[in-house]
């Protein structure tokens, strides 16, 4: 069983989020596709999702479509110690929780940067990759 993580190929902040689930899934739950790629088009269209938000990053478990903090939350409870226990922010009304999530994702290019195109993922992380 696995999860499938998409996020922005051209944002930094998002290439740190998926090494940081890379380095803190031990078991290889996640699996990884940028938003931009084909495959991630056809994941989604798969779930009956419509085209994705590049401002989310998205999680794909169970058949189900997960956006902003939700994605976020679900993927904390499946790494490793002590992220679990995020899992705890679920209490919180989602328009609460999505407020922050929404402040950081209209954010991330000019405080973390982006690149000009999607990278070729590193050796450690291909393995992983749906998509490149």
């Amino acid at each position: 069983m696995s999860a499938i993580v998409l996020f922005d190929g051209v944002c930094n902040l998002c290439d740190k989020s998926v090494r940081f689930i890379f380095c803190h899934d031990p078991s290889g739950y996640f699996k990884f596709a940028p938003l931009q790629s084909q495959t991630a088009q056809k994941l989604l269209a798969d779930a009956g999702a419509s085209a994705p938000d590049l401002n989310s990053i998205l999680l794909i478990e169970d058949g189900k479509v997960y956006s902003h903090s939700t994605a976020a939350l679900r993927i904390a409870r499946r790494l490793k110690a002590p992220f679990p226990l995020l899992w705890a922010g679920m209490i919180l009304p989602r328009p609460l929780r999505d407020i922050v999530y929404k402040v950081i994702a209209k954010n991330r290019y000019k405080w973390f940067g982006q690149k000009e195109s999607c990278e070729l993922p590193p050796k450690d992380l291909r393995e992983r990759f749906l998509a490149s």
